[in-house]
C-alpha cells in the first residue's frame, strides 16, 4: 500500500506543509449524489482470495457502480502462497473479448476502466487500442495500476513494462504505481518521499494524469501515499504495518478510482481511499486472515471512516 520513511530535512519539509483537509460535508453530498457508471475492469481473476478484479469489484460496486471483469489470468490463487494452478488469458482472446464488447454496442458505454495484472504484452496492446478509441469517442476515466513487481522482485512477462511505459501510461488519468513499479518506469530512484515525487513528475511529463506513489519512505513507523497531479502535491500518512494480506494495492486503486468519479480531487481522493483500505487491513488483522477480509469489511467500502485521514499539501 505504501511505505517507510526518512526524517531529516525530508521530514521537516512534510511537516511543515500546509494542511489540505475539505470538509467531511462536502465529501459526503457527493457520495450521496454521485452518478453510477459502467467500469471496464481489466486484471486478474483468482478463485480464492480478494486480490485483482477480486479486489477491485467490490469496492467499485459498493460504490454503486456497473463493473465489467475482462480477466487477464484466471489463476486458483495469490502465487504468494507458494503454488498455484491456472493460466494466462490468450491475448487473442483478450482482442476478440474486447472487439465483441465493442461490436455489440456495449464498449460505448464504457464510462471508466481500471486496469491491473495484465498477464502478457500482447493484452496490454490490446487493451491500449481500446482505450485509446475510447478516449476519441467519449470522456472515460482510465485508472491505470501498472503492475510489475514488489520489493525488488519483477513478476510480470517480457514486453509488459515497454507496454505500460509507451503507450498505457500516456493514456492514464490515474496510475497508482508501487515504490518498485515507480521506479522501473521512471528509471529514477523511488525510495524517499522526495525521491518518489520526482518520479511521478517524470511519468506526468511522459503524459500520465495524477500519479499515485504508494511505495514513499516517511519514518521506520509512518507510511505514506503520495499524489501528483495537475492541482498539485499532496500526501496521507498512515500506520506501517509489516505483514499485511495481499491486495491493498489492487483495492487502493480501486477505491481512488471510485472518489474521483465520485467528484472528489487528489486529495480527498487519497485520503477517502487510504482510510478505506486502512480499514480492511485492521479487520483483516483483527480476524486473522490471510487474505483481505472485504465481505467482513464491505461497509468501509460504502461508507469512509469518519474522521478521514489528514491529507497534506507539499507545494
Amino acid at each position: 500500500m505504501c511505505a517507510r520513511a526518512d526524517g531529516g530535512a525530508l521530514g521537516r519539509r512534510h511537516s511543515e506543509s500546509r494542511p489540505h483537509d475539505p470538509p467531511l460535508l462536502c465529501i459526503y453530498r457527493l457520495l450521496r449524489t454521485r452518478r453510477a457508471v459502467n467500469v471496464l475492469a481489466v486484471t486478474s481473476h483468482v478463485v480464492y482470495g480478494h486480490v485483482g478484479g477480486q479486489a477491485a469489484i467490490l469496492a467499485l460496486q459498493r460504490a454503486g457502480h456497473e463493473v465489467w471483469h475482462l480477466p487477464t489470468v484466471v489463476f486458483s490463487n495469490h502465487p504468494g502462497h507458494g503454488g498455484f494452478a491456472g493460466e494466462v488469458t490468450p491475448p487473442e482472446l483478450v482482442r476478440r473479448l474486447l472487439d465483441g464488447l465493442a461490436d455489440g454496442g456495449f464498449l460505448a458505454q464504457v464510462d471508466a476502466v481500471l486496469s491491473g495484472y495484465l498477464g502478457s504484452a500482447g493484452c496490454a496492446q490490446a487493451l491500449a487500442g481500446a482505450v485509446e478509441k475510447l478516449k476519441e469517442q467519449r470522456d472515460v476515466t482510465y485508472c491505470c495500476d501498472p503492475v510489475l513487481g514488489d520489493d525488488g522482485r519483477h513478476y510480470v512477462a517480457a514486453g509488459i513494462e515497454e507496454a505500460l511505459r509507451e503507450r498505457l501510461l500516456p493514456l492514464a488519468d490515474i496510475v497508482t504505481p508501487n515504490r518498485y513499479e515507480l521506479s522501473r518506469l521512471s528509471g529514477m530512484a523511488a525510495g524517499g518521499l522526495a525521491e518518489a515525487l520526482a518520479a511521478a513528475e517524470r511519468l506526468r511529463a511522459a503524459g500520465a494524469g495524477s500519479v499515485v506513489a504508494k511505495s514513499a519512505e516517511l519514518t521506520p513507523t509512518r507510511l505514506c501515499n503520495a499524489v501528483v497531479g495537475p492541482a498539485g502535491r499532496f500526501a496521507v500518512e498512515v500506520e506501517r504495518l509489516d505483514a499485511v494480506p495481499y491486495g491493498t494495492g489492487d483495492l487502493l486503486a480501486a477505491l481512488l478510482l471510485a472518489a474521483r468519479l465520485a467528484g472528489l480531487d487528489d486529495g480527498a481522493a487519497l485520503a477517502q481511499a487510504s482510510v478505506q483500505v486502512a480499514g480492511v487491513i485492521a479487520e483483516s488483522l483483527a480476524r486473522g486472515a490471510d487474505e483481505l477480509a472485504l465481505v467482513a469489511a464491505q461497509d468501509v467500502l460504502a461508507t469512509p471512516p469518519i474522521p478521514p485521514l489528514a491529507v497534506r499539501r507539499l507545494d
